[in-house]
């Protein structure tokens, strides 16, 4: 026993083990060479020790002398060690998301606190690095100054993951009609307030009196708002909506436990408060002989045995212009849309005047071309094409609250480099509206994500 922990204790043992550990994180893992520079600092640190040759043991002799001195080096030590850890976990390992809607419920609840593991698909490395520490895009106490430096920007760069993003998988990931904000009303889309303006002012008029009244600013990928949603098309899918049920490759998606749609609900009596809420009833509006009722096929079927209930009803959407891609004239609505195909990197698709704005975004905001339509020809970057290879791969996200949940029916694609991570587990779950502790909902903790 003595050996080994004189073994360990040996300062070329030491030496190798970190060096050994450093090498498979931040050189293999990362594929950045510019890490070897680290190494020398590592042999520094356990065999030649010049600089604490030099400069630690000055510090330890001014922590001698001087009480307040080593107070604040203490101090200023421990803060940055902290940081310095706290940020490497943050970027490689995972990060915690509360969820702030209702969007994925009944899967997931307001209040809920999750695991984002980003070792699952594999950590982004940051393309804004210079950022004020643990806040995403906006400064304490602030709404509106940002909390990042574009002097430096780094080109999309992903590590080796455990696994590919599965159908069904809930994942977090960046907005991807984040790249414009409105700052002094954060909470719309920009894109959508664009639309109503031009529609009321016209093209031009709309955009210069959109720009007049607020202050439009954009934001790099790893700063736009975080959103949760389930991956239901992966790359190369062919996606479509019937009445609500989503079709991929011509099959029906697997079942969703608790997934929730929009129900009329006709009475011949009101509902009282306790009952609602003893049927789990968390959404509605009504009149108490009609309601509008976001629930499960669950409770749906509970509310058909009510002695007071007449009828109950799945609602299905209209088609509307609001749905993406926003044609002039209604196409497609939320319960009732495509089919449309999920690009995959290295695929082709034809393209024509018809069809160019499904893929608009995607040549232009998020894979870097110029694009316009010039006399009936299709030209990118200035050249004529009747096709477009695709640069990344995209996935097609819905939230479990179908009527509810602003999703990729509304925006359209998620590009891979808008992707954060694997929802894994729920740590914390709280309700609001009541106390410590009666606000945690204990049956929840630890429960993993489904």
């Amino acid at each position: 026993m003595e050996k080994i922990k004189a073994f360990f204790r040996n300062k070329w043992t030491g030496f190798v083990l970190a060096t050994l550990l450093y090498t498979l994180w931040f050189v293999v893992w990362t594929g950045n060479l510019w890490f070897l520079l680290g190494i020398p600092v590592i042999y520094d640190l356990y065999i030649s020790r010049y600089f604490h040759r030099f400069v630690g043991s000055r510090n330890a002799r001014l922590c001698e002398r001087s009480r307040a001195y080593k107070t604040v080096y203490e101090w200023v030590n421990a803060i940055v060690f902290a940081t310095v850890v706290a940020s490497l976990v943050h970027i490689f390992i995972f990060q915690m998301y509360v969820i702030p809607t209702s969007s994925m419920e009944g899967s997931l609840l307001v209040g809920d606190y999750l695991y984002v593991s980003k070792v699952t698909y594999g950590p982004q490395m940051p393309n804004t690095p210079l950022s004020f520490p643990f806040v995403h895009h906006t400064m304490p106490f602030s709404t509106t100054r940002k909390s990042f430096s574009e002097a430096i920007q780094r080109p999309y760069h992903r590590l080796k993951g455990l696994k590919e993003i599965q159908r069904n998988d809930v994942v977090v990931f960046n907005f991807p009609a984040g790249d414009t904000v409105l700052l002094e009303n954060q909470a719309v889309t920009y894109y959508d307030v664009l639309r109503d303006f031009q529609t009321t002012f016209g093209p031009e008029e709309g955009r210069r009196r959109l720009n007049d009244e607020f202050t439009v600013i954009s934001r790099p990928v790893d700063k736009r708002e975080n959103y949760i949603k389930r991956c239901v098309a992966v790359p190369g899918d062919s996606l479509e909506v019937r009445d609500g049920q989503v079709w991929i490759n011509g099959a029906p998606q697997e079942p969703i436990p608790g997934i929730q749609y929009r129900y009329v609900v006709q009475t011949s009596a009101p509902f009282s408060q306790y009952a609602l809420e003893n049927l789990g009833v968390r959404e509605y509006s009504g009149n108490g002989s009609s309601y509008y009722m976001l629930i499960s096929e669950a409770t749906a079927e509970k509310l058909r045995s009510l002695n007071n209930v007449i009828a109950v009803r799945r609602y299905i959407a209209p088609p509307t212009t609001e749905v993406f891609p926003q044609w002039e004239e209604p196409r497609w609505s939320a319960d009732n849309y495509g089919p449309i195909r999920i690009p995959r990197k290295g695929e082709s698709v034809a393209l024509t005047p018809e069809n160019l704005s499904l893929y608009e975004r995607i040549i232009t905001a998020y894979e870097g071309h110029t694009l316009e339509l010039r006399d009936g020809a299709i030209l990118i970057d200035g050249a004529p094409t009747e096709s477009y290879t695709f640069g990344m791969n995209y996935y097609w996200m819905m939230g479990d609250n179908r009527h509810n949940s602003a999703d990729s029916r509304f925006w359209g694609f998620v590009p891979e480099d808008h992707i954060v991570g694997k929802a894994s587990f729920i740590w914390l779950s709280l309700e609001s509206g009541k106390g410590f502790p009666a606000n945690i909902r204990w049956n929840r903790l630890f429960k993993k994500v489904r």
